[in-house]
């Protein structure tokens, strides 16, 4: 399968499935943390299922002075979006999935995100708001964010499927922000997975082979 990206709200790389299932593949957003960009999570590409068709965004605004590092918003106070950026960030990615399932080969009922820290703020940000957007989500090291303007939709998740993995030792995000996110979605009416491991800010060996596995599950 060759395909060239769309002309959408966030830039974007593409990695094709490198296996073909039946039907249109199952489509993977991958959402980089803060002072990343769209090249960073694809070192996770070949751990995933290779029945995914993967598309790695771009955070939209410059983080600080690092030649072309991105970021989804300031933080003005800790833990704390710009109101601004955040709006204008969630807004660009609620349309690029919308375009995503208009402009892309992929099964529209199988969109799935997956984010590391505030990548991981901004999936909880559109899945959590936007029922029947995405099938699934992975939040990897990051939390919901209740200190914004979001109207949270804990009622209205039927259908929506979270895996949500955070590091006892991470100093940048405490797990007690994943502790509190398991306790706000275990209320909701989504289907929460719910895991931690010895480890600090980031994606280790054990959590991405359980992430993959359950996101492999899902495609069943």
């Amino acid at each position: 399968m060759e395909t060239n990206p769309i002309s959408s709200t966030l830039v974007h790389r593409l990695l094709p499935p490198a296996r073909a299932g039946a039907g249109a593949p199952p489509a993977l957003i991958l959402l980089h943390g803060q002072g990343a960009r769209e090249d960073t999570l694809l070192r996770l590409a070949p751990h995933l299922d290779p029945r995914f068709f993967i598309l790695s965004v771009r955070a939209p605004f410059p983080y600080g002075r690092q030649p072309g590092a991105c970021t989804w918003y300031d933080i003005p106070a800790p833990f704390t979006p710009h109101p601004e950026q955040f709006a204008e960030s969630l807004c660009r990615l609620r349309l690029f999935v919308r375009d995503v399932k208009t402009g892309y080969p992929v099964d529209h009922r199988k969109v799935f995100l997956l984010g590391f820290s505030m990548g991981s703020v901004m999936a909880l940000a559109l899945s959590l708001t936007a029922p029947g957007e995405v099938r699934g989500v992975v939040a990897h090291s990051g939390y919901v964010p209740e200190n914004t303007s979001l109207e949270f939709t804990w009622d209205r998740l039927e259908g929506l499927s979270l895996f949500l993995a955070h590091g006892t030792a991470d100093t940048v995000v405490p797990v007690e922000f994943a502790r509190r996110a398991r306790d706000l979605i275990h209320k909701s009416s989504a289907e929460l997975t719910y895991r931690e491991y010895p480890t600090p800010h980031r994606v280790g060996r054990q959590s991405l082979l359980d992430l993959s596995g359950w996101l492999g599950s899902l495609l069943s």
